[in-house]
């Protein structure tokens, strides 16, 4: 969220960013709201030094006075007792109107409503040119028996898959060969927990305004993360770190949870949408200077760059428009990937800069070199998620035969060139029992 500092000083600027962001926020009403609650703090300051202005002549005054001083102290905390539920009252819904405050967008970022102002900056690999008729992803799977659709809606309902043999063990491999470019770029490694709490989303920003995103647990407050990077926007929550211990550079491994609420009827089919996945998330907590921001935003980008391309997956990058980025981001460039089927590119990772909009909502601060206490900021990206790269990695690497090629710097992890149907390459131990 933004400095309300900043929302009074620059009102047109924060209702321009509403708008290029379609955002929802009544900037008039928190204005009003912020004026009111200005109002009733002075006045209970006020109040809070006329008590104890008194209380210390109570204490030096003759006898006779001090009676109706103690009166007079009385009253005024009566008063205090009335205002002060209201200011509860009135701070906390201006705490949820600020919620819904954008970033400012840079001023690099196209203008628009939607992704169909997204703009493509450049292209790296041509599209494969088949010597015979492609199968789709789903088809592949079915011809090599690599997965189970069928009995997985049977048991978890649809959009749920399960992955078998040489598919299921190619998954880890490539979630594995992630996980070590970014330990290799320097990022910690981190196992984070699916379960989180509500503050944590708010402190994220995916609360309030993509809760019918998120799977709730009834009864609890607690709730399955969309992504890693719920959980570790949270890791330093209230602390107030040393200049000196930034950049915090986590990067995790972690199933991840979306409801999909609004895409009925969209890619219903395979695995480019589902409600459970795997991804490798990267998370940098950074200090306040757009500089430092950028370097970490282009660092994050061509680590993800790095992995399609040691893939030998079809990528276009796209500068993403202010109405499709989303109110935290000041900055977001997506990657997407080939898909023969379809024959277009299809999101597969998104690099986002968010300045202090999330340190504010989750109190992420440090100290700096002068002393002052400020507040970080927060960038994330995709690193890989599965099972929507598999969708590519099939389609773009199949044989005539059905077989799929295994990248060459994934190969180590996976053990074999390619991936075959059951009983055509690996094969099990034998018992003596």
């Amino acid at each position: 969220m933004l400095d309300i500092k900043f929302i009074r000083e620059n009102p047109e600027v924060v209702r321009e960013a509403l708008e290029q962001k379609a955002g929802t926020l009544n900037l008039d009403e928190l204005l009003a709201l912020d004026a009111q609650v200005s109002d009733l703090k002075r006045k209970t300051e006020q109040l809070q030094a006329e008590r104890n202005a008194n209380a210390r002549a109570a204490a030096r005054a003759r006898p006779e006075e001090r009676a109706d001083m103690i009166e007079k102290g009385k009253a005024i905390g009566q008063q205090l007792a009335e205002l002060e539920p209201q200011l509860r009252e009135l701070e906390a819904r201006l705490k949820n109107l600020l919620y819904l405050t954008p970033t400012i967008p840079w001023e690099g970022a196209p203008v628009g409503p939607d992704d169909s102002f997204n703009v493509e900056t450049r292209v790296h690999g041509s599209p494969r040119t088949f010597l015979f008729e492609p199968l789709d992803h789903l088809a592949l799977i079915e011809k090599n028996g690599w997965g189970d659709f069928e009995r997985a809606a049977r048991v978890s309902g649809s959009r749920s898959y399960i992955l078998r043999g040489d598919l299921m063990v190619y998954e880890q491999a490539l979630l594995r060969f992630a996980l070590d470019q970014m330990v290799k770029a320097g990022f910690t490694p981190l196992s984070v927990p699916s379960l989180t709490k509500e503050e944590v989303l708010y402190g994220h920003g995916q609360f309030p305004v993509a809760r019918d995103q998120v799977y709730a647990v009834d009864g609890e407050d607690a709730f399955l993360a969309g992504t890693a990077e719920v959980l570790l926007n949270y890791l330093h929550a209230g602390e107030i770190l040393h200049e000196g211990e930034l950049a915090k550079t986590y990067c995790a491994l972690s199933p991840c949870f979306r409801s999909e609420a609004g895409s009925a009827g969209k890619d219903v089919r395979g695995l480019m949408r589902v409600h459970q996945f795997n991804k490798v998330e990267q998370y940098v907590l950074c200090k306040a200077e757009l500089e430092e921001s950028k370097r970490w935003f282009d660092a994050m980008l061509n680590i993800s760059e790095g992995i399609l391309q040691a893939l030998k997956l079809p990528y276009r990058v796209l500068e993403v428009s202010t109405g499709d980025m989303g109110l935290g981001k000041y900055r977001q460039v997506d990657l997407e990937t080939w898909v023969p089927s379809e024959n277009r590119y299809r999101e597969t990772h998104s690099c986002s800069a968010l300045l202090d909009w999330q340190a504010r909502r989750a109190n992420l601060r440090y100290r700096d070199e002068q002393g002052k206490v400020r507040y970080a900021y927060t960038l994330n990206n995709t690193a890989l998620a599965t099972p929507r790269i598999l969708v590519m990695l099939l389609e773009n690497h199949q044989n005539e035969d059905g077989t799929v090629n295994v990248p060459e710097a994934v190969r180590p992890y996976f053990g074999k060139e390619r991936l075959e149907p059951p009983g055509t390459g690996r094969t099990s131990p034998t018992s003596s029992w």
